[in-house]
């Protein structure tokens, strides 16, 4: 498995392509926006796109879907809560933070431990309430790697003050859905640096 990280969009967002080498698929995971190198980068590399899957709904890790989608017609996955706040630009804070209302509506809904697989590997997916309702994370348990969004963050977790937040329900995601992964699992979040969750339980602040 090859991860590559571009940050992306108005706010600086992580977003990852997740290859497999060997043949030559890939996955998004998330999409603040859609760059003219980001399109050429994967065509380039000869990779086949698979789909995207969102953590959340917010409009820095959804704004580059259209453009993207043009490009690349593949399937959308996010997690089942997270419908309305997609679809909603006052929920998403695409109306009120950046100006620009921006919706999706053309994702494919998952639930709570739901598998996929995509270019050979399995994802199980976790819902994560907390950031936002039906914010969720990505496990690869065959590469100890999880995609945590803006659930996880290195010594950090994600805001709770916008619509759908609670920090109690962050909290607790995180402490009895993500701290039960192995220690050495690493964590790719959504915003600034990589972690593992061994040194998210040993210096996090906040849980």
């Amino acid at each position: 498995m090859k991860i590559e990280r571009f940050v992306l969009g108005p706010v600086g967002t992580n977003c990852y392509i997740v290859s497999s080498e060997e043949m030559k698929e890939c996955f998004l995971v998330d999409l603040a926006a859609c760059p003219p190198e980001l399109v050429s980068h994967i065509k380039k590399s000869g990779l086949t796109v698979k789909a995207v899957l969102l953590t959340h709904g917010h409009f820095d890790h959804i704004m580059g879907l259209d453009r993207f989608l043009e490009e690349f017609p593949v399937p959308v996955y996010a997690c089942k809560a997270e419908e309305e706040l997609l679809e909603n630009a006052q929920l998403n804070s695409s109306a009120s933070m950046l100006g620009q209302p921006y919706t999706f509506s053309g994702a494919e809904y998952l639930v709570n431990g739901e598998l996929l697989t995509l270019a050979g590997m399995k994802i199980q997916v976790i819902h994560t309430p907390g950031h936002t309702a039906g914010g969720c994370c990505y496990y690869i348990a065959g590469e100890n790697v999880l995609f945590s969004g803006d659930t996880l963050f290195r010594a950090s977790i994600g805001r709770t003050d916008l619509p759908g937040g609670s920090m109690s329900d962050l909290v607790r995601s995180v402490r009895e859905k993500l701290f039960v992964l192995p220690d050495e699992t690493k964590v790719y979040p959504g915003h600034m640096e990589e972690t593992d969750i061994a040194y998210e339980k040993k210096y996090n602040p906040f849980l």
